[in-house]
């Protein structure tokens, strides 16, 4: 069946995985990232499989940038799927001293910021066509805040509700809202993250996953498994507890070096 897509941060880790899994013929697609050398690569693999594809090469701050692209490809390919999935993550600063306002702002902008001016240009037109499905990329950091990395949950935090709200607005019209909050996928993201990862899963398995749930309209796509219950066993908690089994698996996030 074809069908529209637009798929933000396409150019590598869940982002890369997700555009070569819609991938198909017929299927039409927008990808749009900041690296435009690595989302031809993504659109070449994907035109390979028969997509029609056009790229972007966008910041997803950009809001207005951003909306007169996608703008432009719904007035050709009414889109059936949006995935507002560009994020960052970032942590304290080296000895552990906390991060800066411009660290903690640039996770903000792109990761909560970013999300909303990505579907906020397609909601009236999927209402006009009573259809759509609508995806964000939360957290597991959204379900259970993380003491060394504030910013990140609070913008991953602020992604699921707005999500969560979004799609009590819009289930009455037929659109569904999957708010998306993974736990370690391979990617260059978690290649930052200095320290365990349980039950770390490929980008292409947990998009093919997350493909699988926004199809059925799940409102809420939380994995692996594992975590989710640890996580939802530890709300039961008092906070103290929490804390204290928290602390004893500290976090560091390499410096991102694409700034």
């Amino acid at each position: 069946m074809s069908s529209s897509i637009v798929l933000t941060g396409a150019g590598r880790g869940i982002g890369a995985a997700l555009a070569r899994e819609y991938a198909a013929e017929g299927a039409a697609m927008l990808l749009i990232g900041r690296d435009a050398g690595r989302l031809e690569e993504v659109a070449a693999d994907c035109r390979a499989k028969g997509a029609t594809v056009e790229t972007a090469s966008v910041d997803v701050v950009d809001s207005d940038a951003l909306a007169a692209s996608i703008l432009a490809f719904d007035a050709a390919h009414p889109v059936d799927v949006v995935i507002a999935n560009a994020g960052v993550s970032g942590g304290l600063e080296p000895g552990r001293r906390a991060e800066t306002f411009a660290t903690a702002q640039r996770q903000l902008r792109i990761n909560l910021e970013g999300m909303v001016a990505t579907v906020t240009p397609l909601i009236e037109p999927m209402r006009a066509r009573k259809r759509g499905r609508i995806a964000v990329m939360s957290s597991l950091a959204a379900l259970q805040p993380v003491g060394d990395t504030p910013a990140y949950s609070a913008s991953k935090a602020g992604v699921l509700a707005w999500g969560e709200a979004l799609g009590d607005f819009l289930a009455p019209e037929g659109i569904s809202v999957s708010v998306i909050c993974p736990g370690f996928v391979t990617s260059d993201m978690s290649q930052r993250y200095l320290g365990p990862k349980p039950w770390e899963m490929s980008a292409e398995a947990a998009a093919k996953l997350i493909r699988r749930k926004i199809e059925r309209g799940a409102p809420v796509i939380a994995f692996p498994w594992q975590i989710v219950a640890a996580i939802r066993a530890g709300r039961a908690l008092p906070r103290f507890v929490r804390r204290m089994f928290l602390a004893r698996v500290p976090v560091e996030i390499a410096p991102d070096a694409k700034g």
